[in-house]
């Protein structure tokens, strides 16, 4: 194995992360901090190693297409994007072995290389998309319905938007990763209370926050994935919280110098297809969007962009507003 290979894709990795947790929380009022952290009926723990996940067998990387979108459901006009710009899709599944799988987290990140920017847009998994060559569903069923291919497609036609590469993980490579890092402190600004069934406590109930708490691989992903007792958009900052924890318990650890070592740990954890030469430009910027934060810029399709909605067969879904979503996307992808 190349190891100075592994070292610069998890550099890499660590950027798109630190990137992707910076996402500000624009739909919600912050609550006040408070020292509630975790209240729960027990706190022992069994572990277990990484599941590899590979629903997919990964297909030939994509060439970049530069020519205008003309059929999208956004008035996009006939845009051209910016040269030199790479987008990736960030995804979390909810895959299992030998069962079909949603992709509830689905977050673009758009590297504009030669100004040195970074956008990002975060869309509800219950947006609901014309899909090309299928029914409309929502945009977390598409990866399933054809892959990342249709997913390239999907987006081309609902946003005007080209999607480069992906980065996919799912429930056992999400409790994995956690684990290996000997968990993640938090920071709740709000509080989560909902029944946890976890393998070392059948049906507990878990409170976190507000304030700090330390989490395991298990109750992490509880916490990301808990919606008895709060809404969908709740659960998106809750998962930027636990984005913002991994990636400082990833710096504690001097992930950049122990590269190797963690790469081979997480590689059986996610499925993507960047490669070497796809990371160089976003390592060149790097630096910059490291030392300054206002080069990030950060969207999300949040609830006055769609209307909500029920389908004939009882499905609560969010309609778009594309033509308000398409000034969020003309600033945040078409705007250098």
């Amino acid at each position: 194995m190349d190891f100075s290979k592994n070292k610069v894709l998890i550099i890499a990795v660590g950027v798109i992360l630190l990137i992707a947790c910076t996402i500000p929380l624009l739909w919600i009022a912050l609550a006040g901090t408070g020292s509630g952290g975790i209240q729960m009926l027990s706190q022992a723990r069994s572990g277990s190693g990484p599941t590899p996940f590979q629903p997919f067998a990964l297909t030939a990387t994509p060439t970049r297409d530069v020519q205008p979108i003309t059929n999208a459901l956004v008035p996009n006009q006939g845009l051209i994007p910016p040269d030199g710009q790479f987008n990736v899709l960030l995804l979390g599944s909810d895959w299992r072995p030998g069962g079909g799988y949603r992709t509830d987290v689905v977050l673009l990140i758009s590297v504009f290389t030669k100004e040195g920017k970074v956008s990002l847009i975060s869309f509800p998994r219950d947006l609901w998309v014309d899909i090309p060559g299928h029914e409309e569903n929502r945009i977390n069923t598409v990866m399933q319905a054809g892959g990342f291919p249709l997913v390239v497609q999907t987006f081309e036609r609902n946003f005007a938007i080209h999607v480069d590469r992906y980065m996919m993980t799912n429930f056992s490579g999400f409790k994995a990763i956690v684990d290996t890092l000997g968990g993640i402190d938090i920071e709740a600004s709000k509080n989560t209370a909902d029944r946890c069934d976890l393998s070392y406590q059948h049906g507990a109930w878990c409170s976190i926050g507000p304030g700090a708490a330390h989490l395991d691989g298990e109750l992490a992903l509880w916490y990301v994935r808990s919606r008895y007792t709060s809404s969908d958009f709740d659960r998106t900052r809750r998962a930027q919280e636990v984005m913002v924890a991994l990636f400082k318990k990833l710096m504690s650890l001097d992930a950049i110098s122990r590269a190797p070592d963690i790469y081979n740990q997480f590689i059986s954890a996610v499925e993507t297809d960047i490669s070497l030469n796809d990371l160089l430009p976003v390592l060149n910027i790097a630096p910059s969007v490291l030392q300054d934060q206002t080069r990030i810029r950060r969207y999300e399709i949040g609830t006055s962009l769609v209307t909500p909605y029920t389908t004939a067969g009882g499905a609560a879904v969010q309609l778009p507003n594309y033509d308000a979503i398409w000034q969020v996307i003309r600033e945040a992808i078409y705007t250098p």
